[in-house]
């Protein structure tokens, strides 16, 4: 017995000491690419001292002398950060994913290459104008000098996935440009999940998932008018993308941005809002920034990780920021192919040779896929991708014509007036965004900086014929006829990814906007009062309240009057709901209550039609489920209310209400308990800041990689937006990617922040810090001036020349 002891106590010893070991490794794993923020640094190329000071945030406010200095230091401290992210960004738009993920991203490689995001960005490189050139040159370079400078101190999802980045090139810092313009095109699954409910169900019923026009009322531009939508949708493929969803990579959502001008500010000068939402994860897709050439450059907001201008913020004269368009920017087309030789396809009489590519790609553990990809002059065949190989189907989009978005970032960071902005954002063409703007002599507005294709009329169909070059595009709408506004009578700008115009502007945009649930909202708290503080927008930019629960509230109100008697807890809930303010806080129940309905209620009015199949699909699609709602509550009716599962019955619109709200009850009652006060909003509605690598569960553990869940309010239709996927309620993916709230009066009082932190490294200090603040809707200052910048600098790093 004495030996067993002794034994066991030398085995617990020897796990004790592994798990130490392992603990201590894992610990220097997970540290040794943390950067010091405050060393001395040597640098080829470096002509003059460049100071670096770092915020108790580690945000890099960068003091150069020249250009070149300058985005050197840029790529440089970047690196620092962002450098596996950065390299996860240029895996994207290269197409190899693959490499370090394994087979399951085949598919998404061949979807990414077939874009040709690297072959636009060396067409953007040729021809951009040498000191933008020279920039990312620079930029590339302080990046390389990083890597080359710390192989050995890598972040640890080098090491875990078994790889060391390659050089940066300049092209890869373009090929960024490609990746936001296809990640905010129009979605694939709405027109998808449409096309196959048409084939199956008929135009009648395809049409009640429509966004009506009429019932968004509210447009960005009110002086300019739009042509007649027509309610044909086209149709696309299948999103192949699904995985870079699930390892965080789909950034698309929506976006807020309002300005004032001094005439409705307390200060008499403007001020001016944005958030952009997009996908929430770790690390987040913005890196804070301060850029400085002392008397020619100082700028400040959120750069792209992997390149090198600031994209939304403000210098010492103007401030610009960003919502997404929405608009219609990818035709299909249905291409006859030669039976004789299936790399040729017919165009106005004659067969035309494709373009033929093998692509490559290598997958983790030493396998080498080839597969073949074809081009037509309109772009790739994605038959492959949309699920009909039997059909050659290509696809035309924005992102393969010539655009500048390079020069016109760097331009804007320069932009000194309306007329700079203007001459800047003349380019900003395949990533279409109405840029809101304001200045220091106190001028605001809002511009439709867009790639808006010119086609005949009604060329919205389907799949359109490709035979022919009747339904070829006939170029872009101009920038100086794009949808614009400058100092409007009322004193304010909004946009929230809305309707763009009304029924006469004479070049089609697109069906497929927002609801116009947001802007409501907007616009309401703007018309409360007569002058507005920054105090005033961070209320609003935390705002919960929202304008679709009325309507759908009453709704729910009066058809329940109608039911049979009522058991005791339903009858609790609809008092809750009377009294309800519609404000979607995280401590509500009612906003547990009011969401679980929209679920239920679509699920009680279409799945038993669509089947589990075309419902998960349809599903996949937010702004399918809301159109929907929308219309149908809108007219009390639809030829979706028959419940195909109860022949021998005739189900109304008020059955299906009454079900809807009787089946919500039971089913917040079985999950959570018979009390209402159990239901709050924020215990079931929650955000995890994911990392790619977060999905592995003993990775997360050691490592730390994912942050949360925490409990938030809000939904996609409130202004303070928490989104989730539909077939995932409700665990929030979208959201606000970060707040600015820039004051002209006095930039130093200007307020920012973002979900997680400046770092992408999980263990530095600086990774997740900046999410509390987030939370709570609380922000920190954005100092401008170099003296608070020298007061409150945390860290300082000096780079200098070798």
């Amino acid at each position: 017995m004495k030996k067993l002891k002794i034994a066991a106590i030398v085995l617990a010893l020897f796990i004790v000491a592994i798990l130490v070991g392992g603990g201590l490794f894992v610990r220097s794993l997970a540290r040794r690419g943390l950067p010091d923020y405050e060393a001395t640094v040597s640098l080829d190329g470096i002509t003059d001292e460049v100071v670096v000071y770092r915020d108790a945030f580690g945000i890099p406010h960068i003091y150069a002398r020249n250009e070149s200095d300058l985005y050197r230091a840029v790529g440089y401290s970047m690196a620092q950060d962002r450098l596996w992210q950065m390299d996860l960004l240029r895996r994207v738009c290269t197409g190899r994913l693959s490499e370090i993920f394994g087979e399951d991203l085949v598919e998404t490689d061949l979807l990414l290459r077939s874009l040709r995001m690297p072959e636009k960005s060396r067409l953007i490189l040729k021809n951009t104008e040498d000191p933008m050139v020279r920039a990312c040159l620079s930029f590339t370079d302080g990046v390389n000098q990083y890597i080359d400078a710390n192989l050995n101190r890598l972040p640890p999802e080098f090491i875990i996935l078994r790889y060391k980045p390659e050089k940066w090139q300049p092209e890869h810092s373009v090929n960024l440009v490609g990746y936001m313009g296809w990640d905010l095109r129009l979605s694939w699954s709405e027109e998808v999940v449409l096309d196959k409910i048409r084939r199956r169900f008929g135009e009648a019923k395809s049409r009640e998932m429509l966004p009506d026009p009429a019932l968004r009322k509210n447009v960005v531009y009110p002086g300019y008018e739009a042509a007649a939508e027509s309610l044909d949708v086209e149709s696309t493929l299948l999103a192949a993308n699904n995985q870079l969803r699930k390892l965080g990579l789909a950034v698309f959502g929506g976006s807020n941005n309002w300005a004032v001008s001094g005439k409705k500010s307390v200060d008499g000068m403007p001020i001016l809002a944005n958030d952009m939402h997009l996908g929430l994860n770790s690390p987040g897709i913005w890196y804070q920034m301060h850029q400085v050439i002392e008397g020619k450059l100082n700028v400040t907001g959120v750069v792209l990780p992997g390149q090198p201008f600031v994209v939304a913020g403000h210098n010492d004269r103007i401030a610009w920021g960003f919502t997404n368009v929405m608009v219609d920017n990818t035709d299909f087309y249905l291409e006859k192919v030669n039976p004789e030789n299936p790399r040729q396809y017919e165009l106005n009489g004659s067969w035309r040779d494709m373009e033929v590519r093998t692509e490559e790609i290598k997958i983790s553990g030493g396998e080498t896929v080839r597969e073949e990809l074809r081009f037509t002059h309109r772009g790739p065949i994605v038959s492959r991708f949309y699920d009909a190989e039997d059909r050659a189907i290509s696809m035309r989009w924005i992102g393969n014509d010539y655009s500048n978005e390079l020069r016109s970032v760097y331009l804007v960071n320069r932009a000194g007036n309306w007329d700079d902005f203007k001459y800047a954002m003349s380019t900003f063409i395949s990533v279409s965004q109405n840029t809101v703007y304001a200045d220091v002599d106190g001028n605001i507005g809002l511009y439709c900086c867009a790639g808006i294709p010119i086609r005949n009329e009604g060329d919205t169909n389907i799949l359109l014929p490709g035979e022919t070059d009747e339904f070829n595009w006939k170029g872009i709408v101009p920038f100086e006829d794009l949808p614009h506004s400058f100092n409007p009578e009322n004193g304010t700008v909004s946009s929230a990814n809305n309707r763009t115009v009304g029924d006469e502007y004479p070049h089609y945009i697109s069906h497929w906007f927002f609801p116009s649930t947001r802007i409501d909202r907007i616009r309401q708290m703007l018309d409360e009062k007569e002058r507005f503080s920054s105090e005033d927008f961070k209320r609003m930019q935390a705002d919960q309240k929202s304008v679709l629960v009325a309507d759908v509230k009453n709704i729910i109100l009066s058809e329940m009057e109608k039911s049979s008697p009522l058991t005791d807890l339903e009858n609790e809930i609809l008092q809750l709901l009377s009294s309800w303010d519609g404000v979607l806080a995280k401590t509500s129940p009612e906003a547990s209550i009011f969401e679980t309905f929209l679920w239920v209620f679509a699920e009680n009015l279409l799945a038993d039609e669509m089947g589990d199949a075309l419902y998960g699909e349809f599903l996949e699609s937010s702004l399918l489920r809301e159109y929907a709602i929308q219309n149908v509550m809108g007219a009390k009716s639809s030829l979706w209310c028959d419940d195909t599962r109860t022949p021998e019955t005739v189900e109304t619109f008020t059955e299906i209400v009454q079900k809807s709200f009787r089946d919500t009850v039971a089913n917040l009652r079985d999950n959570y308990g018979r009390n209402p006060d159990d239901w709050q909003w924020g215990k079931i509605h929650r955000l995890t800041l994911g990392h790619p690598l977060g999905n592995v569960k003993i990775l997360n553990w050691l490592f730390r990689f994912n942050s949360g869940p925490y409990e938030v309010g809000g939904s996609s239709h409130t202004v303070c937006p928490y989104s989730y996927p539909l077939d995932e309620p409700f665990e929030v993916t979208w959201g606000a990617s970060h707040r600015h709230i820039y004051t002209l009066a006095n930039w130093d009082e200007s307020l920012t922040v973002i979900p997680t932190g400046i770092s992408g490294i999980p263990s530095s200090p600086h990774y997740c810090d900046q999410t509390q603040l987030y939370l709570a809707n609380r922000y920190h200052p954005d100092y401008f001036s170099r003296n608070l910048v020298e007061k409150i600098a945390k860290y300082t790093m000096i780079i200098r020349g070798k």
